[in-house]
């Protein structure tokens, strides 16, 4: 099982840093095919692997530029039961690419971690669906069952946490949380949101993480936003509440773009970098406790680069 040696995000004290669009880098930037946004794909061969080492390195540079620390997110948002069958990969294939996700980024940890840029390893999954429709909504129960093999097997790989991304409703996030209850694993779970700054199920951010809450007796170490732009859910965290103390981690979209639009886009809009930071800045604001600053859909190293600029500045 996990040793956990490393101090998580939520609880260090200081600003961590995560990594971009992983999906939309390699297939816009790198010319990559990804069926079915499978990243996990490409650890089946040596030539994968050193592209999503190549990846990986150029985060851990800007973190270390930084004197941040760094949460390296596992590329296994679709390695699970559904998304492998998928692609053709039966349980024992899948188990051994997650376990192989892990250890990259365990040797990355070791190759480059420093007393200011602390590594932390994250094992990433995904929705069972559609990252952007609930449209087969699980029970909190079937949904522990459904994610329970890549969590049992991030927690046997010694990932330090598990992070789950883009939920889009909260019985799918309580059965994930439940299933790191029940592996002994700390979970993050981040959410989407429309642009009317609710999920894609109709519930806003406040009763999503308010029914996940209750019903795991608050155990998710914290709360993040991902694939939205600021401004679709800003005047959410400008509305206050204790609950928004729950919230450490944003990975916001670069693009304005709705969720529909950007599901048929066929060039990637990857907006401007410097207004995202100062976008990011501005969030702070509202987030004192912001813990850990990423990108999402159509960012890259530019996008993370600049965030980390603006933040920089905003905590001198």
């Amino acid at each position: 099982m996990a040793k956990y040696r490393h101090c998580l995000p939520h609880a260090a004290g200081r600003l961590f840093v995560t990594d971009g669009g992983l999906e939309t880098t390699l297939i816009y930037h790198d010319d990559v095919e990804l069926p079915f946004f499978a990243a996990f794909d490409l650890l089946k061969n040596a030539a994968g692997v050193a592209r999503l080492r190549t990846y990986f390195t150029r985060y851990i540079e800007i973190a270390r530029a930084h004197k941040l620390g760094i949460v390296l997110e596992s590329p296994t948002w679709r390695a699970s039961h559904d998304w492998g069958r998928k692609l053709g990969y039966d349980d024992p294939a899948l188990a051994d690419a997650n376990r192989s996700a892990i250890d990259l980024l365990l040797d990355l940890r070791a190759q480059f971690e420093t007393a200011a840029t602390a590594i932390v390893v994250s094992g990433n999954l995904g929705p069972r669906g559609d990252g952007y429709r609930p449209d087969s909504r699980m029970s909190a129960r079937e949904a522990q069952s459904y994610h329970a093999a890549q969590i049992e097997t991030f927690a046997h790989a010694d990932a330090d946490m598990v992070s789950a991304l883009t939920m889009n409703y909260s019985a799918e996030a309580i059965g994930i949380a439940a299933a790191a209850k029940a592996a002994a694993m700390p979970v993050a779970i981040s959410f989407t949101l429309e642009t009317d700054g609710r999920l894609p199920s109709g519930e806003s951010l406040e009763q999503a993480l308010a029914r996940t809450d209750e019903a795991t007796e608050r155990y998710p170490e914290y709360y993040m936003i991902n694939c939205a732009h600021p401004t679709h859910f800003e005047h959410v965290l400008r509305n206050g509440g204790a609950w928004l103390s729950r919230i450490r981690g944003l990975r916001c979209n670069a693009s304005k773009r709705t969720h529909a639009q950007l599901d048929e886009a066929t060039e990637l809009d990857a907006g401007d970098p410097r207004e995202l930071g100062a976008q990011y800045r501005s969030l702070h604001a509202l987030i004192p406790q912001l813990a850990v600053v990423g990108g999402c859909c159509g960012t890259d190293h530019r996008h993370v680069e600049a965030i980390c600029s603006a933040l920089g500045r905003s905590r001198v």
